[in-house]
């Protein structure tokens, strides 16, 4: 079971934008690029200023607000060679990888990088992106058990000499790779998803758990549930939050801009989003699965990045910061609209302030404890 360590320092990631129409599905001006250039500089940036993980995106066919996309792993890749100490976290989906073969890309990319390659699993929300390239639509709770598998036997080819596995959905026979990646026990495996199945896969065999955006009741709800699986399965498992960030001198403008992101979202694209994600969410049998309770305005940045407050002043930002900190969170994964000049901001006037906060807070100090309604 994962108790949070306050003396730990949070990490922080950022979102790739390795998609076209950056990480809000609205017309305001977004000085942001999801070509190559750009983003090495970006991820430059990025490690240079507090950031020790990038999540790139996976997306595999044009759709809303996203016309263009690079792929996630060879994307990673080039940003890792780009860097020096930045881990890339590339999405993957299983049903469109063989693990076995993803292991094996994985840990060369491991060992070229000198450690610093990840994967986030994807159970799959898009069911066109599997229709429409003529692979099976499983039922969501089957996906979960796909994606367990598909875990099982990454984790038993990077550190088996003679990998054995024998599932449902991947079998594998005395099958070694080598070089094995460099990362010790493995690279980290994130996983994300909000239905009681992905709560339970995480208890199972998951490094981290992503939490789609959340207030702090959400949050600690799925802390604790995650926690009381792991704890079932003698399983430790670490935490990621979504969040967008608006840092501005005063509440008030950064307010503005949200308001402004809204009033100008690309309607048709939200609602097309929307639609292929509520299937997904309302396809549990208890409703708990992501995007479940989304409304328009938490669409608008498409992993409910709004729900998490991180709307402010930078002493607003890192308060609610040090808040998830307490609740669980050992990760936060930020978007920004202007990601060159945010995230330079972010590392110069908000981070400082989060690292003062971790100071008091390790020393027992604390700080005061935010509201927790909704921005």
């Amino acid at each position: 079971m994962s108790v949070p360590d306050l003396h730990e320092p949070l990490k922080f990631a950022y979102w790739v934008p390795n998609v076209s129409g950056g990480l809000v599905t609205s017309d305001i001006e977004q000085r942001t690029d999801w070509g190559y250039e750009y983003n090495r500089k970006l991820a430059v940036l990025a490690e240079d200023n507090g950031f020790e993980y990038a999540l790139s995106q996976v997306r595999y066919t044009a759709s809303y607000g996203a016309a263009y996309q690079h792929e996630s792993t060879g994307f990673s890749l080039a940003l890792l060679l780009a860097t020096q100490r930045l881990k890339v976290i590339a999405a993957v989906h299983p049903g469109l990888w063989h693990p076995g073969v993803l292991a094996k890309f994985i840990a060369s990319a491991d060992v070229i990088s000198g450690g610093r390659a990840a994967v986030n699993v994807v159970s799959g929300w898009f069911k066109d992106e599997f229709t429409k390239l003529g692979e099976p639509w499983l039922e969501h709770d089957e996906r979960y058990r796909r994606t367990e598998e598909f875990i099982r036997v990454l984790k038993e080819l990077w550190t088996d000499d003679h990998a054995e596995f024998g599932g449902d959905f991947y079998r594998i026979h005395d099958f070694d790779i080598k070089p094995k990646p460099e990362s010790r026990p493995h690279p980290e495996i994130f996983q994300g998803g909000n239905s009681t199945a992905a709560r339970k896969l995480a208890g199972r065999v998951s490094d981290w758990y992503f939490s789609n955006g959340k207030d702090f009741d959400g949050f600690t709800e799925q802390v604790e549930e995650v926690n009381g699986y792991a704890a079932e399965n003698d399983h430790s498992v670490r935490f990621g939050l979504n969040g967008f960030v608006i840092a501005r001198e005063t509440e008030s403008e950064a307010k503005d801009v949200l308001r402004e992101i809204v009033a100008k979202a690309n309607v048709d694209a939200v609602e097309g989003f929307r639609s292929a994600v509520k299937q997904a969410g309302k396809s549990t049998s208890d409703t708990k699965g992501m995007w479940a309770d989304s409304e328009f305005k938490d669409l608008v940045q498409y992993n409910d990045g709004f729900r998490t407050g991180l709307i402010g002043t930078p002493e607003q930002i890192a308060d609610r910061a040090i808040e998830y900190k307490r609740r669980g969170a050992n990760l936060l994964l930020l978007g920004f609209l202007h990601y060159l000049e945010d995230v330079a901001h972010f590392g110069s006037h908000v981070l400082p302030v989060i690292r003062s906060k971790e100071q008091d807070l390790a020393r027992g100090a604390g700080v005061p404890e935010p509201a927790t309604g909704r921005v």
